[in-house]
C-alpha cells in the first residue's frame, strides 16, 4: 500500500541502450537487404565495421558499443539473468 520503489540496475540501463542500438543497426541491414545476423555475428567476432552498412548511421552507432558489453548484454538476455 506504501510508497515502492522500482529498482533498476545500471545493467538494466545499458542492456537497453545497448537493445535500441542493435535493433537500429538490425534494421539498417535488413532495409539494405542484407542479413542482419550474418552481418553483425561477423561484425561481433572480427570488429570489422564494414560488416555494418553506412545505411541509417547504422555504422556509426555500432562502434559507439563496446564488444564486451554487446557480448554481456546478449548473454544476460539469453540466459535471462
Amino acid at each position: 500500500m506504501g510508497d515502492s520503489t522500482a529498482i533498476f540496475s545500471i545493467h538494466d540501463k545499458k542492456d537497453y541502450e545497448i537493445h535500441e542500438t542493435v535493433q537500429q543497426v538490425y534494421d539498417a541491414l535488413k532495409e539494405k537487404g542484407y542479413n542482419p545476423i550474418n552481418q553483425l555475428v561477423g561484425y561481433i567476432l572480427s570488429e570489422d565495421p564494414t560488416y555494418i552498412t553506412t545505411h541509417n548511421g547504422a555504422r556509426s552507432l555500432i562502434r559507439k558499443v563496446d564488444r564486451d558489453d554487446l557480448l554481456q548484454a546478449m548473454l544476460r538476455d539469453y540466459l535471462n539473468v
